[in-house]
């Protein structure tokens, strides 16, 4: 590809991967509740972040730097998943969480039998 497409094409990701972590930004202060922040702290934000890498991965086009970069998307893909799981853990266990608001509760069988927190 010529220069100039490639430039194109870079600044398509970094533009795209921008508005979806502005996106991530301001559910993150806007939504309601714990569940729905968590949401949006996780899926547009990461898919931003690798966006983001992969516009830096087209222009760099170097051995070390392309490493590098793919470690970081992958902690990214690994990291926030498992983040987003401890705080909805964490959000369920202290009552933050609006039980009428979720379609399936999972967890109220095991709290209703009194067997203390879930695993």
């Amino acid at each position: 590809m010529t220069g100039e497409v490639l430039d194109v094409l870079v600044g398509v990701f970094l533009v795209a991967g921008g508005l979806l972590s502005l996106a991530a930004g301001i559910g993150l202060a806007r939504f309601p509740d714990v569940l729905s922040r968590m949401h949006a702290a996780t899926k547009p934000q990461v898919l931003g972040v690798l966006l983001i890498l992969l516009a830096l991965a087209v222009s760099l086009r170097n051995g070390a730097d392309l490493a590098t970069l793919v470690l970081i998307g992958g902690f990214q893909l690994t990291t926030a998943p498992l983040a987003a799981q401890m705080i909805g853990r964490a959000a369920y266990r202290t009552g933050r969480v609006h039980r009428e608001s979720l379609d399936v509760d999972e967890l109220a069988d095991r709290d209703a039998a009194g067997s203390g927190p879930a695993d």
